[in-house]
């Protein structure tokens, strides 16, 4: 791994190549619970101010009519999506009546799960869809799981390297499928050192107990209403509230685009007997897409995804066989109760750095066995990742987490070092020196910082969040919303509930046509 690697990084400084990762794109994707000013899980609907969430390009929804989304566009610097998403967090805020956005991974108090509204998104065919899919979820997994929020990370290579790279490679495929290939390279790296992810920015160690309701678990007791892990950093990436026999079958470790995309179309087109049993249509109202592994692409969860843009009514994979990765999307990142947009600069750029490194890695495939030692470090991490001398599998030979950790930072700060000299700047290397501050000091970590303000101030899990989305909202009210800004917002919103009021006009056909069509195509 090092000799090819830093081959690599010589490559790109020597050929003059390195400044090209300045057009490196980015982008966020944020969920957030909205909730009344008593931290209960809002029952009011999604805020018509705020446009519709079936046609809004930045503002929406997610499984829950209380869960919004909000979407960046695309950025070559991450300062600017971070920004964006400032921007859409004082629009929201100015016209939510009052609620609050909670500022954390796991949620709020939840009532009985009948009380969670699944989203709506009006009368069309599409948006029937969107919310009969969303159905279909709360019989396969239940509603409480689908209440839990985090950041999506997209990340993509500027086009013109892969040419380039391609050369130094010595690769004679088309740039399309090298490019795929690379990616996949990417994500391999990053599924065997995402742990490192997670202990470093891993905010969730600790939940409300109205979560768990009556499941089993091994979870202790923080007070009479909150449970935790002592060592904890991630209780929103373990198995709690996820249970999903059905996709832990299919075994995806993504060396491939070709056998990525058969293994989610054969899941997709593949029935499965406990879904059979809720039935589709059931007395006049559908319960679910299909009775298959997956209902759609999306249903499959990872932690990171290869991704491609879509064209009107195209399926997700359907664009990636026929084009290719085009970026990937990292799906682990906790919400920093700490930090108002739950996710900052510093973070950011090492996330950048990680994922370029992971790119210049070694290009391994990942074997059976290495899926499960994958899979058991990613599980030891999220539930006892602080715990002093943890020890995590490599190879055949087991390694100290804070060990491990340096050699990977070692490793990521030649890149750091890289990107410092093309930004002009030092900024890279002081985000990956406050990240080797946290191998060398676990309470600095945010889960660790998490469990010290509930044990210092004596708050539960649910009023220390409450006092945290309090505060943000102050904070991100204060946001300067620039002129052009506000009226792009608004703009925004006023078209997109127009656009849905076409849809639903143009409809011309019943849901059982629709969903038929839709499933064949």
């Amino acid at each position: 791994m090092a000799a090819a690697f830093e081959q690599k990084l010589e490559w790109l400084k020597n050929q003059g190549h390195a400044p090209l990762l300045k057009g490196i794109l980015h982008g966020i994707e944020k969920e957030g619970l909205r909730v009344d000013l008593q931290g209960q899980l809002a029952e009011t609907d999604h805020p018509t101010a705020l446009g519709s969430a079936l046609t809004h390009s930045h503002i929406t929804t997610d499984y829950s009519e209380a869960l919004l989304e909000f979407i960046t566009p695309v950025f070559k610097q991450s300062g600017d999506a971070l920004t964006f998403l400032a921007d859409l967090h004082q629009f929201t805020y100015a016209n939510m009546n009052g609620e609050l956005i909670w500022s954390a991974s796991m949620p709020c108090h939840l009532p009985d799960e009948s009380a969670i509204p699944i989203a709506r998104y009006g009368s069309s065919n599409v948006g029937t869809l969107k919310s009969v899919y969303r159905e279909g979820l709360n019989f396969r997994y239940g509603k409480m799981m689908q209440t839990i929020a985090g950041i999506h990370y997209n990340f993509s290579l500027p086009e013109a390297l892969w040419p380039e790279y391609q050369v130094f490679c010595e690769n004679q495929d088309r740039v399309q499928d090298f490019r795929s290939a690379q990616y996949f390279t990417l994500i391999r790296n990053f599924r065997r050192y995402s742990w490192l992810l997670l202990y470093l920015f891993g905010a969730s160690p600790a939940l409300s107990k109205s979560f768990m309701k009556d499941k089993p678990h091994a979870l202790e007791s923080l007070d009479d209403d909150t449970f935790y892990l002592p060592y904890a950093t991630s209780l929103r990436m373990s198995d709690l509230g996820y249970s999903n026999k059905a996709q832990a079958s299919l075994n995806i470790c993504f060396n491939h685009l070709a056998t990525y995309a058969e293994s989610l179309h054969q899941a997709i087109n593949t029935p499965y007997a406990a879904y059979e049993k809720i039935g589709v249509k059931v007395d006049g109202q559908y319960r679910q897409l299909n009775t298959n592994i997956l209902q759609i692409e999306n249903e499959y969860y990872s932690d990171i995804r290869p991704k491609r843009v879509t064209h009107s009514g195209e399926k997700p994979l359907h664009a990636l066989r026929e084009r290719g990765v085009e970026y990937i999307e990292v799906r682990n990142t906790d919400i920093n109760p700490f930090l108002p947009l739950g996710i900052d600069q510093t973070q950011a750029d090492f996330i950048d750095l990680f994922l370029i490194t992971c790119l210049l890695a070694e290009d391994a495939e990942i074997s059976n066995c290495e899926c499960e030692r994958i899979h058991a470090n990613h599980d030891l991490v999220v539930t006892r990742g602080r715990e002093p001398g943890l020890m995590l599998q490599r190879k055949d030979d087991k390694i100290e987490l804070t060990r491990w950790g340096h050699e990977l930072l070692d490793k990521i700060q030649l890149t750091a070092d890289m990107m410092d000299q093309v930004d002009g700047s030092s900024r890279y290397s002081a985000s990956l020196s406050a990240q080797r501050s946290k191998l060398d000091d676990p309470s600095l970590t945010p889960s660790a910082q998490v469990l010290k303000a509930l044990q210092d101030d004596q708050l539960s899990y649910e009023q220390f969040v409450l006092q945290q989305s309090a505060a943000h909202r102050e904070t991100l009210l204060q946001h300067t919303l620039s002129e052009e800004a506000g009226s792009y917002l608004q703009r925004q919103a006023e078209e997109s509930l127009q656009e849905q009021a076409e849809i639903e006009a143009r409809d011309n056909q019943d849901f059982d046509q629709f969903l038929a069509e839709y499933l064949a195509g």
